[in-house]
C-alpha cells in the first residue's frame, strides 16, 4: 500500500478511470492521481473511512459483475453523506491486500480512539496546567494538523507553517505569543518543530484551567484528589446515587494514568480531566446508552425510527435511487423504511419514486441489501411498505427468508397472538422478524381462526328493535366489507396479502369510525398537513388514538428538495412512525437522532405512561389537561468549548466569532430557546441582539483564566435556565455557531438529547457535525442543574 498501487475508480458503467493510490508514511493518509496527468487528485484519512466492503457491494460495480470479476472489487464508504469510492484493483492479490489493510487500519484506528490514553503521562508543560491531548489519546486527530501544516513534508515545522497552523486551527493569536509557544516547544533549539515537540506546543493549545479551578476546589493540597474528596465531588457536583464510593473506586482504576496514584486510590489532575471527557463524565447518562427501556409492550406504545423514501439519496424529482439510502439508513438506527415498487421491464419490479424522474434499482438488488443488513444494529423488528401489481408474485421469492419466518402462518405468528382479535404484538415478540405494511384481503383474525367479531352480543335487556337495527348494522357493514374484498382481491396478490399481518393498511374515516371497526393491527397514515390539523382540533382524540393503534405521519408532497417537517410535534401527539427524509441534514433529523440515541440504539422508545392510557386526558396544546407536579427547572452553565472547528470553506485567515444556543423541543408551552453571547477574535464576548438572553453569568473560573484562543477554546461562562411542564416529551439540543452580522450564521456542530438522558453535574458534549457524526474532539463543557 505505501508502494503505491494503479487501480481503476469507477463511476458509472462508462466512467472507469486509472488512478495511482499510495498510503502515505503516517499511515492514516491515502491519496491518489491521475495515470495520466500525474496531478494529485485527493487525499483522505482513514478517520473518515467507515468500513470496506469486498465484492459487487454497489449499484456500479453490480452494473460491471460481467465485466470485472467480484474479487478484484471493493467498495471504500465514508462516514457521514461523503459518496462511496468504488475500485478495482488489477488482480484479486491487490484488491485483498488493500481490504484487509484498510481493515486492519480502521481497527488501529478506531482502537486508539477508544484508547483512555494515547501519550505518556505526565506530560504537561508547567506542574498547573494539562491538556486534552494527553487524557484522551488524539493521536490521530494532532498528526492530520502536523500533516495539513507540513507544507514542504520534511517531518519538521518552521515557525511560518506554525503560524500557518494557528490559522487553520481557528486560532487567532498576536506574532510575539506564537513565537513564544514555539520555543517553548523547540527543546532541540532546532529552530523547527517535530514529533514530540510539536505535541508539547499542540498542549499549550489546549490547556484547561477552567477544570485545573474546580479540581483544586476540591483538593486540598490542589495536586489530587483523595478517594474521600471525590467521593465527595460525585455526590455534591455530580449527584450520584448509591455507591459512590465504589463509582470512585472505579473511576480512579479506570483513568488515573500514574500506576503509583492508582495504588493510593488518589486521582490526579490528568485523571480528572480524562473521566470529566469520558463516558462516564458526558451529558448523556450512560445507562441508557444500552438498552434499557421495558420492550415487552404493544408495538402502538413505541415511537419508531422511520424513513421516508429511503432509496433515495438526493432530492425527490430527479434525485438518485440506491440501495446505499437503505444502508445508511439501517445503520442510524431506522426501523421503518419505504420501499415504493413498481412494475418493470421483463418481470421484474422497480424501486423508486412513481411519476418522477429519479433513478431505478431493481427490488431484488433491495431485498439482498436488507437480508444483509437488516439485523446488524439491533435485533428488533423492522418495517417495510408496499407491493403493487402484476409483479406482485415475482417479487415474493426475492422477499428475504426473515419475513417469511415473520409473515407467512405457523410459527412466524407468536402463539399468544393466536386469538379472534389480537392485541399489537411486542418488539420483543417480534425479535429478528420484518414486518410488511400494506393493503391486505380480509383480517387478521379472519385469517387466524376464519371467524370475525362483527356479530353482536344481545343481552336479555336488548329490546326487539335494538336487536333488530343491530343486525342491520351488520348486514350493511359485512355487505361494504364483501365489496371491499372483492376490491382487494382485484388489485391485490392473496400470497402478498398473507404476509401482510400486523400492518394493515387502513384509510382514516374519523376516530369514532376507529375506535369502533378498527383493529390493533391496522395503520393508518397521515400527510403532516392532515396530522397537524388532526393535532390542532382533536389533540387529546388523537393521543387516544395512537394509544391502541401505530399511525404513520409522511412528508407533504410539495417538500421536492427532500426537506423535512418538525417530527416534534407529531411526537407530541404520541405519532409513532413518524417519517423523515433521512438524507437531508438539519434540526428535523438532528431531534429524530437525538430521540432515538438512547435504549440501545434499538429505533424504539417507550412513550410516557400517560401516553400509553387509552383514557389519557392528555393534549398537548391545552396545559390544562397535563397531570404534573410542577414544571422542572433546567439550568445550564456554558462555561467553555474545546478546539471547536472552523467553519467549512472557510478562508485560511478566518476565525469564527463563537456563540452557544440552547433549544427546547417540547410541548407548544415548553419550546423556547436561548444563547450566549459571542466571542470575538479579540475574546471579548458580545451579545448578540438576533435571540433573546438567559440569566445573567455565573463564572467558573475567574475571567483572567479565560483562554488566549477565543475562536478555538472559547469561554462564555453563562447561564440558560429553561422551565419543562412536559420533561418527558422535551428534547435539548445544543448548537454553536459563527456569528455573522450581516447574514445568518454558520453552523459549527450540535449535540441533541432527551430531556430524561441528562445527567446532572460538570459534564462534556462532545459536539457532531450537521450529518451527526463526531467531530472530535470538539466539545462543550458545562453545568447542569435539574430541580423542582
Amino acid at each position: 500500500m505505501q508502494q503505491g498501487t494503479l487501480m481503476r475508480k469507477v463511476k458509472s458503467k462508462s466512467w472507469k478511470k486509472q488512478r495511482y493510490f499510495k498510503l502515505q508514511e503516517d499511515c492514516m493518509t491515502i491519496w491518489y492521481q491521475s495515470k495520466r496527468t500525474g496531478k494529485t487528485e485527493s487525499a483522505f484519512s482513514i478517520s473518515d473511512v467507515e468500513t470496506v466492503r469486498e465484492g459487487h457491494q454497489s449499484e456500479v460495480l453490480q452494473s460491471l459483475a460481467e465485466e470485472f470479476p467480484s474479487e478484484r472489487c471493493f467498495t471504500i464508504v465514508f462516514y457521514g453523506r461523503r459518496g462511496n469510492l468504488d475500485l478495482i484493483a488489477g488482480s484479486a492479490e491487490e484488491a485483498q491486500c488493500w481490504i484487509q489493510g484498510l481493515r486492519q487500519l480502521i481497527e488501529s484506528h478506531s482502537t486508539r480512539k477508544r484508547s483512555p490514553l494515547t501519550f505518556p503521562s505526565p506530560f504537561c508543560l508547567t506542574p498547573r496546567s494539562f491538556s486534552l491531548a494527553s487524557v484522551l489519546g488524539f493521536l490521530t486527530w494532532i498528526r492530520d494538523w502536523f500533516q495539513k501544516a507540513d507544507k514542504n513534508k520534511d517531518g519538521r515545522m518552521n515557525f511560518k507553517e506554525v503560524q500557518r497552523l494557528l490559522k487553520m486551527m481557528n486560532v487567532d493569536m498576536n506574532e510575539d505569543h506564537a513565537m513564544r509557544l514555539f520555543q517553548a516547544a523547540d527543546k532541540s533549539e532546532s529552530g523547527t518543530l517535530e514529533g514530540e515537540e510539536f505535541v508539547l506546543f499542540y498542549k499549550a493549545l489546549t490547556q484547561r484551567e477552567e477544570v485545573l479551578s474546580l479540581f483544586q476546589d476540591f483538593s486540598e493540597d490542589g495536586k489530587k484528589l483523595t478517594l474521600l474528596e471525590l467521593v465527595d465531588f460525585l455526590q455534591q457536583e455530580q449527584l450520584e446515587g448509591e455507591g459512590t464510593e465504589e463509582l470512585a473506586m472505579e473511576l480512579i482504576d479506570k483513568y488515573e494514568p500514574s500506576e503509583t496514584a492508582k495504588a493510593r486510590h488518589v486521582l490526579s489532575a490528568d485523571g480528572f480531566l480524562m473521566y470529566l471527557c469520558s463516558p462516564e463524565g458526558s451529558i448523556f447518562n450512560p445507562q441508557h446508552r444500552a438498552l434499557w427501556q421495558d420492550m415487552t409492550q404493544p408495538l402502538c406504545h413505541y415511537f419508531i425510527s422511520s424513513s421516508h423514501n429511503t432509496y433515495l439519496l438526493e432530492d425527490q424529482i430527479r434525485g438518485q435511487s440506491s440501495i446505499e439510502g437503505y444502508i445508511r439508513a439501517l445503520k442510524r438506527g431506522c426501523r421503518c423504511l419505504e420501499v415504493d415498487c413498481w412494475d418493470g421491464p421483463n418481470g421484474e419490479p422497480l424501486v423508486y419514486h412513481g411519476h418522477t424522474f429519479t433513478s431505478k434499482i431493481p427490488f431484488r438488488e433491495v431485498v439482498s441489501t436488507l437480508g444483509k443488513y437488516a439485523f446488524q444494529v439491533g435485533h428488533l423488528p423492522r418495517g417495510l411498505g408496499p407491493l403493487s401489481l402484476p409483479q406482485q408474485h415475482p417479487a415474493l421469492p426475492w422477499m428475504p427468508q426473515e419475513a417469511h419466518g415473520a409473515l407467512g402462518m405457523g410459527p412466524g405468528i407468536p402463539r399468544s397472538l393466536r386469538r379472534a382479535t389480537p392485541p399489537s404484538p411486542t418488539p420483543q415478540e417480534l425479535k429478528h422478524k420484518i414486518l410488511l405494511k400494506g393493503k391486505k384481503i380480509g383480517r387478521l383474525e379472519d385469517m387466524l381462526d376464519g371467524l370475525g367479531d362483527d356479530a353482536p352480543e344481545l343481552s336479555d335487556e336488548d329490546t326487539s328493535a335494538e336487536a333488530e337495527e343491530d343486525k342491520r348494522r351488520v348486514k350493511v357493514r359485512e355487505a361494504e366489507r364483501v365489496s371491499a374484498l372483492q376490491k382487494d382481491r382485484e388489485s391485490l396478490a392473496q400470497a402478498l396479502s398473507d404476509c401482510v399481518i400486523y400492518c394493515k393498511s387502513v384509510s382514516f374515516q374519523g376516530f369514532q369510525e376507529a375506535r369502533t371497526h378498527s383493529r390493533p393491527s391496522e395503520i393508518s397514515s397521515f400527510s403532516e398537513a392532515k396530522a397537524r390539523k388532526l393535532i390542532r382540533e382533536s389533540g387529546n382524540e388523537f393521543v387516544r388514538h395512537n394509544a391502541w393503534q401505530l399511525t404513520r405521519i409522511y412528508p407533504s408532497g410539495m417538500r421536492t428538495d427532500s426537506s423535512n417537517y418538525n417530527p416534534q410535534e407529531m411526537w407530541n401527539a404520541g405519532c409513532q412512525i413518524v417519517a423523515l427524509n433521512f438524507q437531508t441534514a438539519g434540526t428535523e433529523m438532528d431531534l429524530n437522532d437525538g430521540l432515538f440515541s438512547q435504549n440501545g440504539h434499538c429505533g424504539y422508545v417507550l412513550k410516557p405512561a400517560f401516553m400509553r392510557d387509552e383514557g389519557t386526558l392528555f393534549n398537548p396544546s391545552d396545559p390544562s389537561t397535563w397531570e404534573s407536579h410542577g414544571p422542572m427547572t433546567l439550568t445550564i452553565q456554558v462555561i467553555s468549548g474545546q478546539q471547536l472547528p472552523k467553519v467549512a470553506n472557510s478562508k485560511d485567515e478566518a476565525v469564527i466569532d463563537p456563540l452557544v444556543r440552547v433549544e427546547i423541543h417540547g410541548v407548544p408551552a415548553d419550546q423556547a430557546h436561548q444563547e450566549t453571547k459571542y466571542i470575538e477574535n479579540n475574546g471579548e464576548p458580545q451579545r448578540s441582539t438576533r435571540w433573546p438572553s438567559g440569566p445573567g453569568p455565573a463564572l467558573c473560573c475567574p475571567l483572567s483564566a479565560r483562554s488566549p484562543f477565543p475562536g478555538f477554546n472559547p469561554h462564555w461562562d453563562e447561564t440558560l435556565q429553561f422551565q419543562l411542564r412536559v420533561p418527558e416529551l422535551a428534547l435539548v439540543r445544543f448548537v454553536v455557531e459563527d456569528y455573522d452580522k450581516t447574514s445568518r450564521n454558520d453552523f459549527v456542530g450540535q449535540f441533541t438529547l432527551p430531556f430524561a438522558n441528562i445527567k446532572p453535574g460538570y459534564r462534556h458534549i462532545h459536539l457532531l457535525s450537521k450529518d451527526g457524526t463526531n467531530i472530535p474532539p470538539s466539545s462543550l463543557f458545562v453545568h447542569i442543574r435539574i430541580t423542582e
